[in-house]
């Protein structure tokens, strides 16, 4: 067990014997999952009594993780919401283009809800599911789990402390890999938009757009321009020598860097998602693994001859309704992931990146022979994915709905809305090659 893990999250209540919140899983895919555990180590305060999931097998062997009654095990939504209530929550890890119209539901049946992110996939969509939820007196909290990573967490803290002064321009980045945007956003259901349901910039960077967002507090953004490209993984940038699957018909898959042998048998990266079920405690053998990738897995294509349509670069800049600006670049491909930040306000400015679990304020020093002061904060290195944010989300969560005041890093629908507005004009203007206003919230 991961220090991560096994630390106590955060808080205690004022009244530890009462009952744990309750919740359903409603999508058992492998983040419905991460956080789902949440209950598993901190059983009196969290417990599943439920899963909504339509693959048999799936549901399956949630029920017994979980042990869950029969009872409390359905195939699809309408089966849960047409039953009375039988928790306070729900962990919504449904596909994107699913998460509004199945929110909804579960809302008007009256459980509160962790929605993964991205809220939704249009603007339309995810106002309608604000406007619902402040309807129905429900509370929804979005899964930006960057905000609750120590490192974006001790950071938000310093700006509304005003040890920089008002922020004049925030700049942040994220590097997927090569291995990682091979996956997800080539070979995986998050390469085309109408199978995954979000651009790239959606699907991967709307955490980072959500910090942007978050980090200016109340300050609404008002306009957005974006570019980016498909550059990269396309046909006709195929290697001479390359084939259509790694396994059958590569002369370089040796020598290819974004071999399926190499990533998913030999480097077992990401097998959680290539492989069936294997978050659940399905086991699959090399073997079977590279039958699969020779035969049907769209992991065993050659990334340069798959379906894919989404980008694989994009840059965002925002401006503020006070006139500061906010700049992200996402690059798919590199050679190292990672995130980093730059904040120049009027007083000072912070830079650091994530997995260094540091950052450092920078004041100006105008005394003779210096030039600026500078401060390293260090707030530590999770070994767990987002930096740590993600249990640290769930005990949140689960907090506010004993009652308790959310944190600094609440991610209430309301709180989330302007990063996902960013999002959704940034690929309007990448497409139309112009400006984009943002309406105000």
């Amino acid at each position: 067990m991961s220090n991560q893990l096994s630390m106590d999250i955060g808080y205690k209540h004022k009244n530890d014997h009462e009952s744990p919140v309750t919740a359903i899983i409603v999508g058992a895919g492998h983040r419905s999952l991460i956080y789902a555990s949440f209950a598993e180590f901190h059983p009196e305060r969290f417990k599943i009594v439920g899963v909504v999931e339509p693959d048999s097998e799936r549901r399956n062997l949630t029920k017994e993780r979980f042990g869950l009654s029969e009872e409390n095990c359905f195939a699809d939504i309408a089966e849960l919401v047409g039953k009375p209530k039988i928790a306070d929550a729900v962990i919504n890890g449904t596909m994107d283009h699913l998460h509004v119209s199945s929110s909804i539901s579960l809302l008007r049946a009256g459980y509160d809800i962790m929605l993964e992110k991205p809220i939704g996939v249009s603007a339309d969509e995810v106002l309608e599911l604000y406007q619902e939820a402040e309807r129905l007196g429900r509370k929804v909290m979005i899964c930006h789990v960057l905000r609750y990573a120590p490192f974006y967490e001790s950071i938000r803290q310093t700006i509304a402390d005003g040890l920089i002064g008002d922020i004049v321009s925030l700049t942040t980045t994220e590097n997927v890999t090569y291995h990682h945007m091979a996956m997800a956003y080539v070979r995986g259901k998050w390469g085309r938009v109408d199978k995954g349901g979000s651009s790239m910039l959606m699907a991967k960077s709307c955490h980072d757009l959500d910090v942007l967002a978050w980090m200016k507090g109340d300050i609404q953004p008002v306009k957005v321009s974006s570019f980016g490209s498909l550059l990269q993984f396309r046909p006709e940038k195929a290697p001479l020598g390359s084939g259509t699957r790694c396994l059958v018909d590569c002369s370089i898959e040796e020598d290819c860097p974004y071999s399926a042998r190499k990533h998913y048998i030999e480097q077992r990266l990401w097998k959680a998602y290539v492989t069936y079920n294997t978050h659940l405690g399905v086991t699959m053998s090399d073997e079977e693994l590279a039958e699969s990738l020779r035969k049907d897995s769209p992991y065993g294509r050659c990334v340069w001859r798959c379906d894919n349509d989404v980008v694989d670069h994009q840059t965002v800049i925002v401006e503020f309704a006070d006139g500061s600006t906010g700049t992200h670049v996402m690059t798919g491909g590199t050679s190292k992931p990672g995130r980093s930040i730059h904040i120049v306000g009027t007083k000072g400015e912070i830079q650091g990146e994530m997995e260094a679990g540091a950052y450092v304020i920078r004041h100006p020093d105008a005394r003779k022979n210096h030039i600026y002061s500078e401060q390293q904060i260090n707030v530590g290195v999770s070994e767990e994915m987002h930096g740590g944010g993600d249990l640290l989300l769930v005990a949140d969560f689960v907090k506010v709905l004993k009652g308790a005041v959310p944190s600094i890093s609440s991610t209430s629908l309301e709180k989330s809305l302007h990063g996902h507005l960013i999002g959704f004009a940034a690929d309007q203007s990448r497409l139309e090659q112009r400006t984009v206003e943002i309406k105000r919230v």
